[in-house]
């Protein structure tokens, strides 16, 4: 087709440990609890992003739409609720892999509608958020392991799940992470 999406296979947990270069964001300032206004701020300017204009016209061949990272987005705040509660239910819980780029052609994620998904997206991003601000200081340390062997605490989890929703929207604005802050 020409315009296909070359699958991420990059293991993006090095965010733990130092700021990313692209977006900016550095992780490791993150608390626990400052999840949940994150988590709501980046779903808001989501909502703003799919209401502009081609929001499903890829930039270029290759890279996802607006639109295709905002579904995206909106599965990962769904992916990351579950986990978050295995991770508070279960001791040592252990997430089951998830394919993005399976999971993008096979949702037809640039055919969804921008208005439906940031309908979608808001919502998963409060379901989380609330889940994130009922978490208690005594569950920060509990722990979960990804099917490629990356180790979380829910502190770290949450490091690491703030900085994919503000990376997308670098990827599709050019907004730093510093700009994009609550």
């Amino acid at each position: 087709m020409g315009d296909e999406i070359v699958p991420e296979d990059k293991d993006w947990t090095w965010v733990l440990e130092r700021p990313c270069p692209e977006c900016g964001f550095v992780a490791s300032t993150v608390a626990v609890e400052d999840v949940a206004p994150w988590v709501r701020a980046n779903a808001a300017r989501w909502v703003e992003v799919l209401g502009g204009p081609d929001v499903a016209r890829r930039p270029r061949p290759g890279v996802w739409s607006p639109l295709e990272y905002a579904c995206h987005v909106r599965d990962v705040f769904r992916l990351f609720d579950t986990r978050l509660h295995l991770m508070l239910d279960e001791d040592d819980a252990r997430f089951a892999n998830w394919d993005q780029d399976e999971t993008a052609v096979a949702e037809r994620y640039g055919e969804q509608d921008p208005a439906v998904v940031a309908e979608e997206l808001a919502a998963a991003a409060e379901v989380l958020a609330a889940s994130f601000a009922a978490v208690t200081p005594d569950q920060h340390g509990r722990t979960g392991l990804r099917g490629d062997g990356s180790h979380f605490t829910v502190g770290t989890f949450a490091q690491y799940l703030v900085h994919d929703p503000v990376h997308h929207v670098w990827d599709v604005t050019g907004q730093p992470a510093g700009a994009q802050a609550s």
